[in-house]
């Protein structure tokens, strides 16, 4: 689904972690500063629904080197390992570990 449909259904209260994580990673694709700002406010969105889901987690850590807040990228990446070590989730896990050691660089 493209950008506008995700935001008409947010709009038309439609509101859950599946669409803000979407309509985030749509935003990111843009590879636009106000985009990526408004991936950000989504993907904290999402969390609110689950705080665990390590894919947010993941997007979200991204957003935040795109807009060059490496100190809360390295944060939510730590975070985010932790949570996705503890729920099984390996590749999730195995990703933000590399882009975690490419920031501490």
């Amino acid at each position: 689904m493209n950008i506008e449909t995700l935001q008409t259904m947010l709009d038309q209260g439609q509101d859950s972690l599946i669409l803000r994580f979407g309509l985030a990673q749509a935003l990111l694709k843009r590879n636009d500063p106000d985009d990526t700002n408004k991936a950000i406010t989504h993907l904290l969105k999402a969390l609110e629904f689950d705080a665990e889901y390590s894919a947010a987690l993941k997007l979200l850590g991204k957003a935040y080197v795109q807009t060059g807040q490496n100190q809360l990228a390295i944060e939510t990446y730590e975070k985010g390992i932790k949570t996705a070590e503890a729920k099984g989730d390996i590749q999730a896990a195995k990703e933000m570990k590399v882009f975690l050691k490419r920031l501490l660089k």
